[in-house]
């Protein structure tokens, strides 16, 4: 088969870290909290990395970045109760002054920190459907990346509204168009990696 499907998924129910760690380290006991504790850690650090990963945008206060992508693609692998997680280390860390927001800041008094709070929001929602197979083939895993931007962009452009005085037009014209192609690629190349990580999830099991 082209992409693994539902009924070739070797533990329905479960996420991409639930079948690529080690089945010792899945059991549930004092190894099984170990095992999340660094799946959380890992997937803020990971998100913070790609927030480094950032193009000023002319007009706007919210550069491109690899933030939101990272995001959902920590909720997809983790899941709902670990992407959250994840995404509330990296939050708090980045307000209380660790800089690893976008362009190496830190503090919640920036115009974009809304998109932040909606990335936890959408960590989550993606983590959820994640568990239910919305990362399982092309078609499901756009649907599933277009809800978590969605989420994102629901937060993050009032809050920039908000916190810098816009109209509503002004914020949709600098805090969301700029960024609709490059998130078309985003979900273009998650309907790749995700899909394709199930399939070789499949093999090894």
């Amino acid at each position: 088969m082209s992409a693994l499907t539902p009924a070739a998924d070797p533990r329905p129910g479960a996420v991409l870290a639930d079948v690529l760690t080690p089945a010792t380290a899945s059991a549930t006991g004092p190894r099984a909290h170990v095992r999340d504790a660094l799946l959380v850690a890992g997937g803020a650090v990971l998100t913070g990395v790609a927030a480094q990963l950032a193009v000023p945008v002319p007009g706007s206060p919210v550069p491109v970045t690899g933030q939101t992508f990272a995001a959902l693609l920590v909720g997809a692998g983790l899941g709902a109760r670990r992407g959250f997680l994840a995404m509330a280390l990296y939050t708090l860390a980045g307000a209380a002054g660790l800089p690893w927001f976008a362009e190496a800041s830190s503090g919640a008094a920036m115009p974009s920190f809304g998109y932040v709070l909606g990335m936890l929001l959408a960590a989550t929602a993606v983590g959820a459907l994640a568990r239910r197979g919305g990362d399982r083939g092309p078609l499901r895993t756009a649907g599933t990346m277009a809800l978590g931007m969605a989420l994102t962009y629901a937060v993050g452009v009032p809050y920039l509204a908000l916190a810098t005085g816009m109209s509503a037009s002004q914020a949709l014209a600098a805090g969301l168009v700029p960024f609709l192609v490059g998130d078309a690629l985003k979900a273009v190349l998650a309907m790749v990696a995700l899909p394709g990580a199930w399939k070789l999830a499949g093999r090894r099991n």
